[in-house]
């Protein structure tokens, strides 16, 4: 058979579908091809999966990526990302196809009246549901992470890290109702027992540099300085992490490390936690019970809507830090 996966972005979200890209290839007939369709923004996240035989970036032109898709003359088209985009392809490609399920009203229910109807059912397993037709089945051994061949480049500007006893603390996130506000950051910080390296993107190197100022012998900070591998390449030698609700947390995952995840706006519930498959790896989720509040939204806002940011302003710093330091 030849498989085409569809799945646009984003960083966490892909990583989540790697479960599937390997168990494709594994249990699908000897020959068979698997290709990959996403953003040209995340093609280093999946360059270098052996699983993979060919990976395609989606164009500014819907137009010349249905045409290139068409040419290829795929048996099934595999659809984890499932939005009009994603549904014009299946369409003009005219070939047998399924999709996973969004969940996108149960989501509604809980964001905008509070009634909880979604599924005790993690991602990965509803990405698998979409692949049941191909007689698929979940190999539960967790999710992938690949680094480059030339790995000891990664590890370069993590070189100084070998050897010392740190945790990892990602400070960013794609919405700000995601992400703690600093004065919590200093919180934890202050009551870490051990070196941590600060992880983020250029967005969030001003809060960084403020953590590193007030606490020049305990943090790292590598905010903007470097790449998504690299700071991968951090994470797998750190004792654990902790992190927002972001890719960084599922990055960890699959390099199987020990995730601390605070969650503001967004909820464990919405299926998107740390996922280790069979792995017994430690996670625990920190989040602010019995407010009516949240969720507020299954993505996230640039400011509270209410305007008070408990979700993220009463999290327990105290409990967080003491769970790092016994990592």
């Amino acid at each position: 058979m030849k498989i085409l996966i569809i799945r646009f972005s984003s960083i966490g979200d892909i990583v989540l579908t790697t479960p599937i890209v390997r168990c494709l290839k594994k249990q699908l007939p000897q020959g068979s091809e698997l290709h990959y369709l996403t953003k040209p923004s995340f093609n280093s996240l999946l360059n270098e999966n052996p699983y993979l035989d060919k990976l395609w970036l989606l164009k500014s032109n819907l137009n010349e990526t249905i045409n290139e898709i068409k040419a290829q003359k795929f048996d099934y088209i595999i659809d984890l990302h499932n939005n009009l985009r994603s549904f014009i392809i299946k369409n003009r490609c005219g070939v047998p196809s399924s999709s996973f399920d969004k969940l996108n009203f149960k989501k509604f229910l809980i964001t905008r009246i509070k009634i909880n109807k979604l599924p005790a059912v993690h991602i990965v397993d509803r990405y698998f549901r979409a692949v049941n037709k191909l007689g698929i089945f979940n190999d539960n051994d967790g999710l992938d992470y690949f680094f480059p061949v030339s790995k000891e480049i990664i590890y370069q500007k993590a070189e100084s890290l070998k050897g010392l006893n740190f945790i990892s603390l990602a400070i960013g996130g794609q919405h700000s109702t995601k992400k703690m506000p600093i004065y919590k950051l200093k919180e934890i910080v202050a009551m870490s027992e051990y070196k941590i390296t600060i992880l983020g993107g250029n967005e969030d190197v001003q809060v960084a540099n403020e953590l590193e100022i007030q606490f020049p012998e305990k943090v790292i900070n590598l905010a903007g300085k470097l790449t998504l591998h690299e700071s991968a390449g951090v994470v797998a030698l750190c004792k654990g992490i902790i992190t927002h609700d972001t890719g960084m947390m599922h990055i960890a995952a699959a390099l199987k490390k020990p995730v601390l995840a605070v969650w503001g706006n967004t909820i464990p519930e919405f299926g998107m936690s740390a996922y280790y498959g069979k792995h017994e790896v430690y996670i625990k989720n920190f989040e602010v019970k019995n407010l009516k509040c949240r969720p507020c939204s299954k993505l996230g806002f640039e400011k509270c809507p209410k305007g008070h940011f408990k979700c993220m302003g009463l999290q327990n710093a105290k409990a967080i830090a003491y769970s790092a330091n016994n990592l």
